[in-house]
């Protein structure tokens, strides 16, 4: 699934690779240990006026068992102009759910922004090592 053309080379890039995906990575590392990772959605990413945009949901098995906990994770990144490469980013726990019920509130997601395509779920090697 291609996130749109690279600027630099006019070829596409893979979702969740680039600059901007990287520095979210790291950023969800911090707070969700790579090897407690269940799951990552992908939306795909928005660009406009030189600046883009990024956002995942990344979900880890909670210790009580059956329910997942819920993360956020959000970027900015821009691309052209005097700050280009400034980078803007948070992680936040979002809920403790079901992984039934996560599945439908992702689709609900995509209904309600009207996103031709529901996010992607990725492997967790997309960003980690291992």
């Amino acid at each position: 699934m291609g996130a749109g053309p690279d600027p630099g080379s006019g070829r596409p890039l893979t979702l969740g690779t680039g600059p901007g995906w990287a520095q979210l990575a790291t950023a969800v590392a911090a707070q969700v240990p790579p090897a407690e990772i269940e799951t990552i959605y992908l939306f795909r990413p928005l660009k406009r006026e030189g600046r883009e945009w990024g956002t995942a949901v990344v979900t880890r098995r909670a210790e009580e068992g059956s329910r997942l906990r819920v993360y956020t994770a959000r970027y900015m990144l821009i691309l052209r102009g005097k700050e280009r490469g400034r980078w803007k980013g948070d992680v936040e726990e979002v809920a403790l759910s079901p992984a039934e019920v996560l599945a439908q509130v992702m689709q609900a997601a995509v209904d309600r922004t009207g996103d031709p395509e529901p996010p992607a779920i990725v492997e967790r090697s997309i960003w980690y090592e291992g």
